[in-house]
């Protein structure tokens, strides 16, 4: 069973990372070693995410078809624009963009994409954390 942070770190920011890196080269004309500073990951990890070859396809488009998550995307993207720099004020965007998307339960739907046979019980258990929000305890 992968928790919620698994779930996180290996598939949603990777997907996030992979759409800021497309939307800062192509919308906003930001060279590749200037996105993977924002970022902070490798120019050649930039280079896999807008070419696609990084980041689960159909996560970023299911995530750009949420218009909540689009919009704070692009805020999160002309953020960073501007400022040219991963800021407190962007990271505090991005953290909550991934809260967001947790709160939501939108991370479910990601988490049964990955796991089809979850036990129910824990679906709901794990479901009524995520509602509590960050730093909540049974």
């Amino acid at each position: 069973m992968l928790l919620p942070a698994e779930i996180e770190s290996k598939t949603l920011i990777p997907a996030l990372r992979a759409i800021l890196a497309k939307k800062l080269a192509e919308d906003h004309n930001i060279r590749e070693e200037e996105i993977s500073k924002m970022l902070g990951v490798t120019q050649a990890a930039i280079s896999n995410y807008i070419r696609g070859t990084r980041g689960d396809p159909s996560l970023i488009a299911k995530l750009l078809a949420e218009k909540q998550v689009s919009i704070m995307i692009d805020e999160l993207c002309d953020g960073l624009s501007s400022d040219m720099a991963y800021t407190p004020s962007s990271l505090s965007k991005f953290i909550g963009l991934c809260n967001y998307i947790k709160s939501s339960l939108l991370i479910c739907e990601i988490h049964h994409n990955l796991e089809s046979n979850i036990d129910e019980q824990v679906c709901k258990e794990c479901e009524n954390m995520l509602l509590k929000g960050p730093g909540s305890v049974y």
